[in-house]
């Protein structure tokens, strides 16, 4: 639908350059260039206040996994603001929406994942693990067994805790973060790996390297491995075939912990309603998610515990303790609504299916950018993907990163119509679920013709 909302641009620009402070943000330069601003958005699309309509290829940030313009989810959001805008989330309350969705989610879960945490994002589901964890091992009489396993390029999140298990440098720079006991093995970075390995060996590159840092740092004094079935920020990285499988067994033997990070995977971004099981077989304690569990209508994320985990809990840690942990937003009954509509959209409509039909041909047109002459490397999995974008192919070389060749890439593209994340030397798409073939081919072609002209931009400037 759309408004007849007559905004004034200078000045929407204005009041957010001058007062918004925005996550991921290149301040040295903010004050002049400011902000895109979109007005409107249906379907795919997103139109920005020019009037351009633009296929959103990242689907918001990862998220908007059912489109824009969903009526039945606005409506569901109306009818429970109207009947229940709020419900007091602590000491044993809770509403009918909350109560259905927490039943819901753990139906859709793996194995006996089937208790629920509420939270308001990707981030604090992840935080909130932590400390789930930590109240596990104090309250089972093993106060040591602390340490962290992450890996190299992974991201959790941007509360303190979260962040500092993220294994990304660059997100760090600048900030101090709590030592919260991490130790990080190896990304499963297959086009840049050192020792130039593929497929199995991989594989067993990096399974030989996890169980060598467990014996190193000793099972009993670690807790947890957090990782991401496909990490996302890092660079949509795939593991190699059994690398989860083999990793999970090293895991179950040492009663360590495995925290699948399914905030941009799960609800169907890989075929699945959680990937990490279905696809990977990581055989999870905890799944944290968030994004597609409304679409990114509203706020809202889940931490998914494992019974024995739960059932370890219900002794109090000390004498007279109680579950001091908890979110005053968190089991929200009109984003709890807005989650059981966005689940239901996915159900009706059989989206993960259509992700797992229509994947194997987006990858193979993606695949077919390899003959151009910066594209180094296509990877991904379902409605996940990224573009590398390198000086020399035989090199693996960077361009220089002053040369921004992930934003010219993009810059090309929204002038054609499409958005695309940029990301240093990476272009990363994660469309909504809903994407046709013929959408597919837009964004395709598109893709091709922006790298194709920013290679020549860059010969007219002597840089290739």
């Amino acid at each position: 639908m759309k408004s007849n909302a007559i905004y004034d641009q200078d000045d929407l620009w204005n009041k957010d350059r001058l007062h918004a402070v925005h996550g991921w943000t290149d301040y040295s330069n903010f004050r002049d260039q400011g902000s895109e601003i979109l007005v409107e958005a249906d379907g795919l699309y997103v139109t920005d206040i020019n009037g351009n309509r633009l296929l959103d290829a990242m689907g918001g940030v990862w998220c908007v996994n059912v489109g824009y313009g969903r009526d039945e989810i606005v409506d569901a959001i109306a009818a429970q603001a109207r009947r229940l805008p709020f419900a007091n989330p602590f000491r044993a309350t809770t509403s009918p929406p909350a109560a259905q969705l927490t039943a819901k989610v753990a139906q859709l879960a793996p194995g006996d994942l089937d208790h629920v945490l509420f939270s308001a994002g990707g981030s604090t589901a992840n935080d909130a693990a932590l400390r789930l964890i930590q109240l596990y091992f104090n309250t089972t009489g093993r106060p040591d067994k602390k340490q962290i396993l992450s890996r190299v390029d992974a991201y959790h999140g941007s509360t303190s805790a979260s962040a500092s298990i993220c294994g990304i440098a660059q997100n760090k720079v600048g900030f101090d973060l709590p030592d919260v006991g991490t130790r990080y093995v190896s990304a499963p970075y297959e086009y840049r790996n050192p020792q130039n390995l593929q497929g199995q060996a991989f594989s067993d590159f990096l399974v030989d390297e996890f169980a060598e840092t467990v014996k190193s740092i000793g099972p009993e004094k670690i807790a947890c491995f957090y990782a991401e079935p496909v990490m996302g920020m890092g660079g949509v990285l795939v593991p190699p075939p059994g690398y989860f499988s083999r990793i999970a067994e090293i895991c179950k033997e040492n009663d360590i912990i495995i925290v699948a990070d399914e905030v941009v995977t799960g609800f169907g971004r890989i075929g699945e309603y959680f990937a990490s099981d279905a696809v990977f077989e990581m055989a999870p304690d905890i799944i944290s998610c968030a994004k597609g569990l409304t679409s990114g209508y509203l706020p809202l994320g889940a931490t998914i515990i494992s019974s024995q985990i739960m059932d370890a809990l219900q002794t109090p840690v000390a004498e007279g303790a109680t579950f001091t942990h908890g979110f005053t937003y968190a089991e929200h009954p009109v984003c709890c609504a807005a989650a059981l509509a966005n689940i239901d959209i996915m159900e009706r409509e059989r989206i993960p299916e259509n992700v797992q039909a229509l994947s194997p041909y987006l990858k193979s047109k993606l695949d077919s950018l390899l003959d151009l002459d910066i594209v180094g490397d296509v990877r991904g999995a379902g409605f996940m993907f990224a573009i590398e974008n390198v000086a020399d192919k035989k090199t693996k070389a960077l361009f220089p990163a002053p040369v921004g060749i992930g934003q010219r890439i993009a810059k090309h593209a929204r002038d054609r119509g499409l958005i695309i994340r940029p990301g240093g030397h990476l272009n990363i798409l994660s469309p909504p679920l809903t994407l046709k073939r013929e959408d597919i081919d837009f964004i395709f072609d598109t893709l091709r013709e922006s790298i194709e002209a920013t290679q020549g931009d860059l010969a007219r400037e002597d840089l290739l």
